[in-house]
């Protein structure tokens, strides 16, 4: 007998000890790191041609004690080498853990290579060589609680990988997990019944599906295998395996007689999925087609099953749109699919309860980094009479709190927006505590912008209320859902960042007051427009008119904008950013102004200051509230540095000028003495810069104008 170790996905860790069970293997043990066994070669054959589950077996050559670097490279000199491999063949280690002694894996892994060298170094026996790309025969090793044990890859990689798949989706669903969603589906237990997957992709799902109905051996298109350059390998009963779940495999695929069904609205998916099929020789028992899951309609004549993997909704601008299909698709499941059963794999949790219904089952798996739940539901009458009971449970816009405020602050704004002629602005900032958005017009789309949520509040009902904003925002400012960007943090592994998603929209041009501004609602955390200085960029241009203005930490330049449309006589636009600089340069361009007086300056503008020597009569500074960038070359902290900032800007400063300062710190607080001390006058001006739609939000930035104090007659 001999011992081995099967690995697979998070999740599907009890399937595959069941699996192999059913296989024939023996003292099955199920643990966190996989799944344990022991049988024959034979039967080890055997498994690796019929497993579904497993991702890579392994064989077991030998285990010991692993402190340090010595135990563990006594542990490898056990294996007798020479007669596992030889050497003219190529060889890799993988080394998996790490202790006290062995911190990372490249160490562990050179210490067992090096034993390796060493076994055939002493018999007087010419090295193997490593190959780390392409090599004969591969090892792992794998350290768990100061012990090692050393296995042979006797599969080889990817045992997951059938074969028929060459070309796939933007997130493809690795096969074996594929085949795990399956059997909790629920649908193998009677196949004759109908199987839908109405967001097919390039067909896993259903490919997977079909041929575990047929009893199909998926490891027999398998061109390589790890055990065939092992010197223990048995190459005639490895045949005789082989043949033996070929022809099973063909005779069960003859008797076969079933239909399912897949439906995507990506024709180029379609006809990927149809090649996969084909690829698999199971294409006439799968019908694809180019359909919206939006549509879904039934003309299946008995119930089934609805098993998809859905888009979940990672990249800015996917979200609303899902929102919106889940909402839709529990109401077609609803009134359209009794008495089914829907199986639903997401990383999107929250998205489920768009569904209204109540799951009878869920379980945990992991698609790769993703943390996914795969939810079971039965469309029978308690799912229709709870929503007769309930009547909320059906997305009336009477019963959603948000929708309802919404609606008040459109109908609040509506006749300043007609006077104003605005057509962008700030519809919803966090009104409601517990819809903690912001939610921006441009045009006839939206930008939703999630804040932090308090800690106070748990993060699943925060993402619920997400959801709920996600839903209703674009229904009541009558926005189609692909014209909605959400500007939330992405789940991703490590810290949460924002996550830039080129989605390949135009860039939209918005007007205010006569000026044209290009916006990007789709790419950046930020539009290249700050709508709460609308009215600040009408008092900096009024204040600039036939004078002089020097913009600092200018962004996409449109307070140099307005002010040039105002006539003010010169304008020097300094940012640190070639981006911004160039997107300001364009918004010149889109107004027909050019020429001399205009200057664009990239630059650190803390720096810039310091080089100075021309002077302005208006100074315009908006600086972030913080910032490390590498490229200022130190931090910057507005708080701290606010008056060393304006002691510089002062130095271009004409006699008789004003200083224009503004930020977005909360709890800003201006350093009055420190301003007496050099000379200055500071007067708040924050009630004057905020408009109509910003009224609500009283530290949405703080202005300040600043002036030289007059001297005492």
């Amino acid at each position: 007998m001999f011992q081995f170790l099967a690995l697979t996905s998070q999740g599907v860790e009890v399937l595959l000890a069941e699996e192999l069970k059913s296989l024939g293997a023996e003292e099955v043990v199920q643990k966190p790191e996989g799944v344990y066994f022991s049988c024959s070669l034979e039967q080890a054959y055997h498994v690796c041609l019929w497993t579904r589950l497993a991702t890579r077996v392994l064989l077991k050559l030998t285990e010991g004690s692993a402190k340090n670097k010595d135990e563990l490279l006594a542990a490898a000199a056990e294996v007798s080498w020479s007669e596992v491999f030889s050497p003219q063949q190529s060889f890799v280690v993988d080394f998996v853990g790490k202790s006290e002694e062995i911190r990372n894996t490249q160490f562990g892994g050179l210490t067992v290579k090096d034993a390796i060298v060493d076994h055939f170094r002493d018999l007087g026996i010419d090295r193997p060589s490593v190959d780390k790309l392409n090599p004969d025969i591969g090892f792992q090793a794998r350290l768990l609680k100061d012990s090692v044990a050393i296995y042979l890859e006797f599969s080889g990689r990817g045992l997951f990988q059938r074969g028929y798949r060459r070309d796939s989706g933007a997130a493809p669903l690795k096969e074996n997990l594929a085949a795990a969603l399956v059997l909790r589906s629920g649908w193998l237990a009677d196949t004759s019944k109908p199987l839908l997957d109405p967001m097919c992709g390039s067909g896993t799902l259903l490919i997977e599906a079909v041929s575990m109905a047929a009893k199909q051996a998926p490891g027999i298109e398998r061109e390589r295998w790890g055990f065939e350059n092992w010197l223990g390998h048995a190459k005639d009963t490895w045949q005789e395996q082989l043949h033996q779940a070929m022809d099973s495999s063909s005779e069960n695929l003859a008797a076969l007689n079933i239909k399912v069904f897949g439906n995507d609205m990506d024709n180029r998916v379609i006809r990927t999925a149809e090649q996969n099929a084909r690829n698999a020789g199971l294409a006439r028992f799968i019908d694809f087609n180019c359909k919206d899951a939006n549509k879904l309609v039934n003309s299946f004549p008995a119930p089934g099953t609805i098993l998809f993997n859905p888009p979940y909704g990672e990249r800015i601008g996917e979200l609303p749109e899902l929102v919106e299909t889940f909402v839709s698709l529990g109401q077609l499941f609803k009134s359209r699919f009794a008495d089914w059963r829907v199986a639903i794999l997401t990383a999107n949790v929250e998205l489920l309860s768009m569904l209204k219904l109540a799951s009878f089952k869920r379980y945990k798996f992991k698609n790769g980094p993703l943390d996914c739940q795969f939810a079971l539901y039965n469309i029978d009458e308690k799912q229709t009479a709870k929503d007769a009971l309930n009547p909320s449970a059906l997305f009336e816009q009477k019963d959603s709190a948000f929708a309802n405020r919404l609606k008040k602050n459109l109908k609040n704004l509506k006749s300043w927006i007609k006077k104003e002629q605005i057509s962008c602005y700030r519809a919803y900032d966090a009104d409601i505590p517990e819809y903690n958005v912001a939610i921006d017009v441009y045009n006839d789309a939206i930008v939703i912008q999630e804040y932090a949520a308090p800690a106070t509040i748990e993060a699943e009902k925060t993402a619920k209320r997400l959801q709920e904003v996600i839903y209703w925002a674009p229904k009541v400012l009558n926005v189609p859902t692909d014209k909605v960007s959400l500007k939330t943090r992405a789940k991703q592994k490590g810290a949460n960042q924002y996550q830039k998603a080129s989605h390949g929209k135009p860039e939209m041009i918005v007007q205010e007051y006569g000026a044209k501004i290009k916006v990007n609602l789709w790419d950046y955390l930020d539009t290249g427009l700050f709508l709460d200085h609308r009215k600040t960029r009408q008092i900096v241009a009024q204040k600039a008119k036939n004078k002089s203005l020097l913009n600092l930490f200018a962004y996409t330049g449109s307070v140099s904008l307005q002010a040039a449309l105002h006539g003010a006589a010169s304008i020097t636009t300094v940012d640190m950013s070639n981006t911004y600089l160039n997107w300001a340069q364009d918004n010149f361009a889109l107004n027909n102004l050019n020429g001399h007086k205009y200057q664009f300056v990239q630059a650190d503008c803390l720096q810039w200051l310091k080089g100075n020597t021309q002077t302005f009569d208006v100074v315009f500074i908006d600086p972030p509230t913080f910032s490390n960038s590498k490229r200022m070359g130190e931090s910057f902290d507005v708080q701290r540095d606010h008056v060393a900032l304006i002691t510089d800007a002062l130095k271009s400063l004409a006699e008789g000028g004003e200083i224009i300062f503004t930020n977005n710190k909360r709890n800003f607080k201006m350093d009055f003495d420190a301003m007496e001390s050099l000379g200055l006058h500071a007067k708040a001006m924050s009630e004057q810069t905020r408009d109509k739609d910003f009224l609500r939000n009283k530290h949405i930035h703080n202005s300040w104008s600043i002036t030289r104090s007059k001297k005492a007659d």
